[in-house]
């Protein structure tokens, strides 16, 4: 494994930063109240970094995934890049990626997910269960993540049939019904309810669980990213708040559980890579990605807990930055759900790859 970035994704990546940096400020984030800055994603798509995606591949978008979480830059880049243009680029028929790739590589499209992880069930009529690329479709997703900046919505239908499983199905947001909902970090999230809704579908067995671990990939590189900004906080504040003449920083506690908030950093954000790079390079990365996930929800609430305990009193505050990161961990945390449910569904992979093998 190397998880050096090539000169491409370096340079991606700085560019991401200084984007985010730029444009997403505490200020500028107060202002943007719970929905998305337009003019930060307008930055972004002009310097053409959703485009960059398809060449720098799922690592390359975790370390952008990382700029944007160390500023909490509220914009549905992962959303889109997951949901759409990786989604359409690994899995849509030639066709389909001639159509939809061009406007989501500039931004005039936006993707987000629709997956079973919010709660919902959506079914397919049963023209669509006969493997046709058209259909439509029923159900209702309870909150879906950037669903008032989306163009398009992707979808995962529930296969009746033994062994069950699911597949993907693209529908215009314009063909269904959406109404905003508020989650706990401002992700302009929406409840889609489709009912008999339109929809084309997204490859075909195997798609949904590689789109899955790729989103799970994802989104555990923006925890890291989170986590990093929190952290990066809190050193700053215990470095120059001072108690009885010295800094914070100097106390033992404050260095250990600043030592144990880096280290936990550093394994969401090495599991991230392991995952990206093995999906790059062709490999299975499937268990790869729910540790990534594990990491990414399990530590991801240690680190932001931290980082409003070191800031002491100043952590009890709503209006401060660091309460920003702690919003977007804890609601990571939800996303790629629980610590003992991620568990429980590599603990079946492995099993059912010991069983394979010993058959």
């Amino acid at each position: 494994m190397d998880f050096t970035p090539t000169e491409e994704q370096a340079a991606a990546r700085d560019l991401a930063s200084e984007i985010f940096g730029d444009l997403s400020t505490p200020e500028r984030l107060a202002e943007a109240g719970t929905g998305s800055d337009a003019e930060l994603w307008k930055a972004l798509c002009t310097a053409g970094l959703p485009g960059a995606v398809e060449d720098v591949g799922l690592l390359g978008l975790v370390l952008l995934l990382e700029e944007q979480g160390r500023v909490t830059a509220q914009v549905p880049f992962a959303a889109s890049c997951v949901y759409g243009l990786l989604a359409v680029a690994a899995h849509g028929t030639e066709a389909q990626r001639e159509r939809l790739l061009p406007g989501l590589r500039d931004g005039t499209a936006v993707a987000t997910g629709a997956f079973p992880a919010g709660g919902g069930v959506v079914v397919a009529g049963a023209g669509a269960l006969t493997g046709v690329a058209t259909g439509t479709l029923t159900g209702v997703v309870p909150w879906v993540p950037w669903l008032r900046d989306a163009t398009e919505v992707l979808v995962a239908v529930a296969d009746p049939a033994p062994p069950g499983g699911h597949s993907l199905w693209r529908v215009r947001v314009s063909d269904a019904e959406t109404e905003p909902v508020e989650l706990t970090a401002p992700w302009s999230a929406g409840r889609l309810v489709l009912d008999g809704a339109p929809g084309e579908r997204i490859g075909g067995e195997g798609a949904y669980d590689d789109v899955l671990a790729c989103a799970r990939t994802a989104f555990a590189g923006l925890q890291a990213g989170v986590c990093a900004g929190s952290l990066a906080r809190a050193v700053a504040h215990t470095n120059e708040r001072e108690q009885f003449g010295r800094p914070l920083a100097a106390k033992q506690g404050v260095q250990l559980r600043a030592a144990d908030a880096h280290m936990d950093t550093e394994a969401i954000r090495l599991t991230a890579y392991e995952a990206a790079w093995r999906r790059d390079a062709g490999l299975p990365y499937g268990t790869h990605a729910l540790t990534a996930a594990w990491w990414a929800s399990e530590a991801g609430k240690r680190v932001v807990h931290a980082g409003q305990h070191l800031h002491g009193g100043m952590g009890a505050d709503l209006d401060h930055p660091v309460h920003r990161h702690f919003l977007w961990g804890r609601q990571l945390d939800a996303y790629l759900g629980c610590g003992s449910e991620v568990l429980e569904e590599m603990g079946d992979l492995i099993a059912l790859g010991e069983q394979e093998d010993a058959a």
